[in-house]
């Protein structure tokens, strides 16, 4: 039977005091609706409707990407006149998966279990019992523990307020039903909205069994309304994914203490140290060790490399055996072959190295191509930026460049080359040969330093 996921996404998010819709602000470097999207997909369902607010264009505009189909509620008239809007789209036939877009942290596995008692000829609706149930819908069930009906909080009495099930507002059943019992809804509450949960009475009513799927924990439905709760989530979202790196063989320092904003993939026997922070997507090879306070976006680092405490690595291809900082800085575009050191504060941009190729100390390398072999001494720096252009330095195999160089691109060393320290090297040094630039050292004698008065 084919499925149709519907997420609710028009919410405004006032508590946010944001400018971003409320499913726009991130979590763990994605969307909270980013996160509901790419649940549903792991479903396979035929299609998915997100259903967004009047004034919230910015969501589309800024997820155009999603595979789905926008549909827009003009009006906020409540929850079940936002399923309204996306119904027509849906076939007769299919099931209709009910999710939220601030409800980010739900398990696939969880929501497979409504689609299943869907299929089965059944309302499904996932509950909760919550330490605090304040706010939410409460379920209502009668003496022989069948679910009957829910009621929201605005609209309960006393005694249905100290009932801790609560409705997630999450729910499955076939769409043909949905589009009956929806055409009945009225909006007689306090609220004066057409609540979707009023669906299970009328579902009740007819004889239809609901069954009511309990979830995992508190966490797994939390909806995101204000920045307590987003952080809530991140913790949650953080707890959640490093079990899953110590389950699959990670050694993790401290597991409170790493945060990944995107896809970590890791080899075997990997180590991370604590207040690390992978971006984008990020691939560690077997037996990678990263120290602590590194950031790394977007990279693939080799097997057996080691990463030293608080460098950054941003968009590059690390290979094997590397030894990078502690204190180092991999921009955008550089590759550092197999066996090649980047050390203490150095910095590579756009740039490659070759294998066992060094530059241990307080260096700056861009726009640069490195050979094999290459020693880069400390301080030495390539000047490829004249305030417009950007100009390239190539560096041959074997050569060794003397501490405190310039480079001053376009400028080519030879393989083999030797470059005295302290040179500024603005034409090329051929290879096999030293090449030495230094202004002439004189002595000044009886030169005194100046002294305070």
């Amino acid at each position: 039977m084919p499925l149709s996921v519907v997420i609710l996404a028009a919410g405004q998010g006032k508590r946010m005091h944001s400018d971003l819709p409320k499913v726009l602000q991130p979590l763990g470097g994605r969307t909270l609706l980013e996160h509901v999207v790419d649940t549903a997909t792991r479903l396979n369902p035929a299609s998915i409707h997100v259903v967004y607010g009047h004034g919230g264009e910015q969501v589309p505009d800024a997820l155009k990407h999603l595979p789905v189909r926008w549909v827009l509620q003009a009006e906020q008239l409540g929850t079940g006149h936002a399923l309204m809007q996306a119904l027509p789209a849906v076939a007769e036939d299919d099931i209709v998966l009910v999710l939220y877009g601030d409800v980010p942290l739900v398990r696939t596995s969880t929501l497979q279990k409504l689609v299943d008692s869907a299929a089965r000829g059944e309302l499904a609706v996932l509950t909760a019992r919550l330490t605090d149930p304040g706010g939410y819908g409460r379920v209502l069930r009668d003496t022989e523990a069948q679910v009957q009906s829910i009621v929201e909080h605005k609209d309960a009495n006393t005694e249905q307020r100290r009932i801790d099930e609560i409705n997630t507002g999450l729910m499955a059943c076939k769409a043909a039903w949905l589009r009956r019992w929806l055409a009945n809804l009225g909006n007689h509450n306090a609220q004066k909205e057409y609540y979707l949960p009023d669906v299970i009475a009328m579902a009740v009513a007819e004889g239809l069994l609901v069954d009511a799927i309990a979830a995992s924990g508190e966490s797994e439905v939390a909806g995101v309304n204000d920045r307590q709760q987003l952080a809530a989530a991140e913790t949650t979202l953080r707890q959640r994914i490093a079990a899953a790196l110590m389950y699959q063989g990670v050694t993790l320092r401290d597991p409170a203490r790493i945060d990944v904003r995107g896809q970590l993939n890791c080899g075997r026997d990997v180590c991370i140290d604590i207040n690390c922070i992978f971006e984008g997507t990020v691939s560690l090879g077997n037996r990678v060790g990263i120290g602590p306070n590194v950031v790394i976006r977007d990279c693939e680092i080799g097997d057996d490399t080691q990463v030293f405490a608080n460098s950054v690595l941003d968009g590059a291809q690390i290979g094997a055996r590397v030894r990078i900082g502690p204190f180092a800085r991999i921009r955008p575009e550089s590759q550092l072959a197999d066996e090649t050191h980047v050390g203490n504060f150095v910095e590579v941009k756009k740039s490659r190295l070759g294998r066992g190729s060094k530059a241990n100390h307080l260096s700056y390398l861009g726009d640069t191509e490195v050979g094999r072999e290459v020693n880069i001494g400390a301080g030495t720096i390539t000047c490829n930026y004249d305030g417009v252009n950007k100009y390239p330095t190539v560096i041959g195999d074997g050569a060794f460049i003397g501490s405190n160089t310039s480079l001053v691109a376009p400028v080519t060393v030879g393989p083999g080359a030797t470059i005295g320290a302290g040179s500024v090297i603005t034409k090329e040094a051929p290879a096999d040969a030293l090449s030495v630039a230094r202004a002439e050292q004189k002595t000044v004698a009886g030169w005194k330093r100046p002294r305070k008065k």
